[in-house]
């Protein structure tokens, strides 16, 4: 299952209503017993949709005045189970521990990725046992993870680094934010109580220090700003978030503010190397900020930075002798190029400031590699080993 299911598309979605004249068409629901509308959809691939006795097919075209009977399956317990996944480990004291998390690994189970995630890791990593957790406790893929998260370790005995005392039912033990799916780079992961709760705080303080870095479709103008402004649900794509200019009531809105700067223009202004900081956490917010610019994340196919347009811009700048190389690399692409290259904060038991960092990986770096080739003009005078091509 794609995990992008997690936006909780509309019935209109679930059924393909695609066309204009199909979302005019009224559905008739009977259903009893079963959960919120919000949240059936986990189940959903499961469901029976029948017209007059008939088993129905997504792409049927549904009029006003039909009457559909859905059966949907009841909601499963999850379970996180411990799993041998190797972990690259950036920090690890008795409180806390600093990973470097892969592209495309999800951070925490949800229904459609109860495995292979960084929490079943951890629990391997920690020695804990199974974790069962109902779907209302489950956290998708949109929520704000800046705010204050509860619980961090599973309901038994626990390993030599967690007290026994503190394990409660959690289906994230020791997360306290969260990268998506597509991002690499630095996450912080508590061991105790104590500093899930002091990290926590410092997130909701925004006074944990995030740098990330993207590669963007486009240069953006200025070359530095500040972006503040309210992210939400894109009302015309359930699968996305959007940066609302307008009234924001309507679709439920969130303060977001990013800072960002560009670091190179790469490519004769193409693309550029830009960074990220944060001081709010939501939901897609670089992407949703960056496709506000107009410059989207290169590889961000939902956001506007598909390989096509990509492409496009990088086709009349470069020479006959690159454009093999380039398109295959291009093409290649499979996540958004954003990655969290710092992370800082006050050490929840010690009180000192921490600061860690980590180069991009290696999908990163080629396509970084071959836009460089094609040409490169540094704006910005960071020092980060990254703007020295020491990658």
């Amino acid at each position: 299952m794609n995990e992008d299911w997690y936006l909780e598309p509309s019935l209109e979605d679930a059924l393909d209503m695609r066309q204009n004249a199909q979302k005019e068409a009224e559905l008739l629901i009977k259903w009893k017993g079963l959960p919120e509308f919000e949240n059936l959809w986990e189940s959903v691939d499961k469901m029976r949709a029948e017209f007059s006795g008939f088993l129905l097919e997504v792409s049927f075209n549904v009029r006003t005045g039909d009457e559909i009977k859905c059966t949907i399956a009841e909601l499963q317990q999850l379970r996180a189970v411990p799993e041998n996944i190797p972990l690259d480990i950036v920090f690890e004291d008795e409180h806390l521990l600093v990973i470097n998390k892969p592209a495309h690994m999800v951070v925490h189970p949800a229904p459609g990725n109860t495995s292979g995630t960084l929490v079943n890791g951890i629990l391997h990593h920690c020695n804990l046992p199974n974790v069962e957790y109902s779907k209302e406790e489950a956290i998708s893929d949109t929520e704000d993870f800046d705010d204050e998260l509860n619980g961090f370790s599973s309901n038994a005995s626990s390993c030599e680094v967690l007290d026994s005392r503190l394990c409660v039912a959690s289906i994230r033990p020791g997360i306290v934010h969260r990268l998506d799916k597509g991002t690499s780079g630095l996450l912080v992961v508590a061991k105790d109580e104590h500093s899930h709760k002091k990290l926590s705080e410092q997130f909701k303080l925004r006074t944990i220090k995030r740098v990330y870095v993207s590669l963007t479709a486009g240069v953006p103008t200025p070359v530095a700003g500040r972006v503040e402004v309210p992210v939400g649900r894109d009302p015309n794509n359930r699968l996305r978030m959007t940066a609302v200019t307008g009234a924001v009531n309507s679709i439920k809105a969130r303060h977001a503010a990013s800072r960002y700067k560009v670091i190179e223009i790469l490519a004769g202004g193409s693309c550029a190397l830009v960074e990220w900081k944060l001081e709010t956490g939501r939901t897609h917010q670089i992407r949703a900020h960056a496709k506000y610019l107009g410059v989207p994340l290169l590889g961000d196919e939902v956001y506007g930075g598909t390989k096509s347009m990509v492409l496009s811009l990088l086709r009349p700048r470069t020479t006959p002798s690159l454009q093999g190389k380039m398109v295959k690399v291009v093409s290649e692409l499979d996540r958004p190029c954003l990655h969290a290259l710092t992370l800082g904060f006050e050490h929840p038991h010690t009180g000192k400031q921490v600061h860690f960092s980590c180069d991009p990986p290696v999908d990163f770096n080629e396509i970084l590699s071959q836009l460089r080739r094609i040409g490169r003009d540094r704006i910005s005078s960071s020092k980060d080993k990254f703007v020295k091509g020491k990658l």
